[in-house]
C-alpha cells in the first residue's frame, strides 16, 4: 500500500471526507463566539476554536470507529470503514486519536484556565460517547452535550466566566442533536436492533417522527428564548423562521422513514446551523451601533 492510499485511509477514518460532523459541531460554537463577544469575537480565539473543532471531531470519529469496530462490520453503511475492514490497526487508530486530541489541547492552553478546565470535560464527553449505545437508550442527548460544549467554552474564553445564557444555548443544542441524530439513527435502526445496540430511533419506535419534530420544536423555542434574553433583532428571528421552514422540509423527508430520505434530512441540519449563525451575525452587523454598551449576550 503506497503513501497516498494510506493517507486516504486516515482521511476516511477521521471523516475529513465527510465534513457534516465538523459543521454540526462548528455552528453552535460560532453562535456562542459571536453572542459572547457581542458580535466582535477575538480573531485568535475564533481560529483556536475552529482548529479545535476540526481536530476534536476527527479524534472523536477515530474513537467512535475504535469502539464500534466489531459492530461496523455487520452494518451495511459502515462495513467498509478502515478499522472494521482491518485496513488500519487499533494501535495506529488510538495513536492518531491521542495525537489529534493532544494538538487540540495544545491550542486550548493558549486560553485562560477556566477554558482549559472546561476542555477536559469536553474531552471526557467525547471519549465516553462512542460506548454509550451499549448501555444508554438516548446516546443522542449525550452527543448534544458533547457537540455543544464549545458554547460554554466560548463564553469562558472571552470573559473567563460562563453566564446562564450559555447553558441555555447548550440545552437548545441537546434538543437539536436528539432531533438530527435520531434521523441519522433511523438509517441504521434495523442493523442496530439485530446487534443489540441502543439508540433514540429504537427507543421512540413508531413515534420516531413525532419525537423528532417535538425535539425540533423545543430547540426552536429555546433558541427563541435565547434571542429574547439577548435582545436580538429581526435578523436573528428571521433565521429562526428559516429554521422552521427547513424543519418542515425535513418532516416531508422523514415521514416515509426511507433510509436515503432520512439521511438527506439529517444533512439539512447544516443549513439550520448556518441560518441561525447568519441571523446572529447580521443582527450584530446592522444593530450593534445601537447598543454600544451592551453587556454579554446583550
Amino acid at each position: 500500500m503506497n503513501l497516498k492510499e494510506r493517507l486516504d485511509l486516515f482521511e476516511k477514518l477521521t471523516r475529513l471526507d465527510k465534513p457534516i460532523g465538523i459543521l454540526l459541531l462548528l455552528w453552535p460554537t460560532l453562535w456562542a463566539l459571536w453572542l459572547s463577544s457581542v458580535g466582535s469575537p477575538n480573531v485568535v480565539i475564533v481560529v483556536i476554536f475552529f482548529m479545535g473543532v476540526v481536530l476534536m471531531r476527527s479524534a472523536g470519529c477515530v474513537m467512535n470507529d475504535f469502539a464500534d469496530r466489531n459492530f461496523d462490520v455487520h452494518v451495511e453503511r459502515t462495513r467498509d470503514r478502515p478499522l472494521a475492514a482491518k485496513l488500519i490497526s487499533t494501535r495506529e487508530a488510538l495513536l492518531l486519536a491521542a495525537v489529534l486530541a493532544g494538538l487540540a489541547f495544545g491550542l486550548v492552553l493558549q486560553l485562560n484556565a477556566l477554558t482549559v478546565r472546561l476542555s477536559v470535560v469536553a474531552l471526557l464527553l467525547a471519549v465516553i460517547y462512542p460506548f454509550l449505545k451499549r448501555v444508554f437508550w438516548l446516546p443522542q442527548a449525550w452527543l448534544g452535550v458533547a457537540f455543544g460544549f464549545g458554547v460554554p467554552m466560548a463564553f469562558a474564553a472571552h470573559h473567563n466566566v460562563v453566564v446562564p445564557i450559555a447553558w441555555t444555548i447548550l440545552l437548545a443544542n441537546v434538543f437539536w442533536a436528539v432531533a438530527y441524530d435520531t434521523q441519522y439513527a433511523m438509517v441504521d435502526r434495523d442493523d442496530d436492533v439485530k446487534l443489540g445496540l441502543k439508540s433514540s430511533a429504537i427507543l421512540f419506535g413508531r413515534h420516531d417522527v413525532l419525537a423528532v419534530m417535538i425535539c425540533y420544536a423545543l430547540f426552536i423555542a429555546t433558541m427563541a428564548c435565547v434571542g429574547y434574553w439577548a435582545r436580538m433583532g429581526a435578523c436573528y428571528f428571521s433565521g429562526l423562521v428559516v429554521t422552521c421552514m427547513l424543519v418542515a422540509l425535513e418532516y416531508n423527508l422523514v415521514r416515509t422513514r426511507d433510509r436515503a430520505r432520512c439521511f438527506k434530512a439529517f444533512l439539512f441540519n447544516n443549513w439550520i446551523g448556518a441560518a441561525i449563525f447568519a441571523g446572529i451575525a447580521a443582527d450584530f452587523y446592522f444593530f450593534l451601533p445601537l447598543f454600544p454598551g451592551a453587556p454579554i449576550g446583550r
